[in-house]
């Protein structure tokens, strides 16, 4: 029994996927927060783009 407790204490494969798993998902996290705040700059960039296309066209 102590040697089963020993190699499972010894073994970190488990630990190194969590950690491949969290790293994941970190960089998850930080491309749908880019990509949301690029989606907002390019939304009001075209909104002024059709503003300024509306006020020239009149």
């Amino acid at each position: 029994m102590k040697t089963i407790f020993a190699r499972l204490l010894k073994d970190e494969s488990g630990a190194t996927a969590i950690e491949y798993g969290l790293i994941a998902a970190l960089i998850s996290v930080a491309l749908i927060t880019g990509a949301g705040m690029l989606g907002d700059a390019l939304d009001k960039q075209f909104t002024e783009i059709s503003k300024e296309l509306d006020y020239t066209a009149q």
